[in-house]
C-alpha cells in the first residue's frame, strides 16, 4: 500500500505545479474587452488589473457624459467577463478533477 500512496503523492505534486504553471500563465495574459461600435476598448491582466483605455474621439460627447461613462463600464465589464470565464475553464478542471 506504500508504493501507491507514494505514486499518488507524486501525482498530486506533478497536478500542483501544472495548477500553478496555468495560473501565472493566466495572470500574464491579456485581456481585451470593447464597447459597442469599439468606441471604448480596456485591455486588462489575468489579475483584473487594467493596463491600458483607449476612448475613441467620437465617444466624447460634452453633452452626454453619461454615454461615455455607460462605454467604459460595458467595456471593462466585457474584459472581466473574458477573464472569468477563461479562469473557469482554465482553472476549473482542477476542482471537477477532484470531485468538487
Amino acid at each position: 500500500m506504500g508504493g501507491n500512496m507514494q505514486q499518488l503523492m507524486r501525482q498530486a505534486q506533478k497536478m500542483q505545479k501544472q495548477m500553478q504553471a496555468d495560473q501565472e500563465k493566466l495572470n500574464a495574459s491579456t485581456f481585451t474587452g470593447k464597447a459597442p461600435d469599439d468606441m471604448v476598448t480596456v485591455t486588462a491582466t489575468g489579475t483584473h488589473q487594467l493596463t491600458d483605455l483607449v476612448i475613441n474621439p467620437a465617444a466624447i460627447d460634452p453633452d452626454d457624459p453619461d454615454m461615455l461613462s455607460d462605454m467604459i463600464l460595458a467595456a471593462v465589464n466585457d474584459a472581466m467577463t473574458q477573464i472569468d470565464k477563461t479562469t473557469e475553464s482554465t482553472m476549473g478542471k482542477y476542482g471537477r478533477g477532484l470531485g468538487m
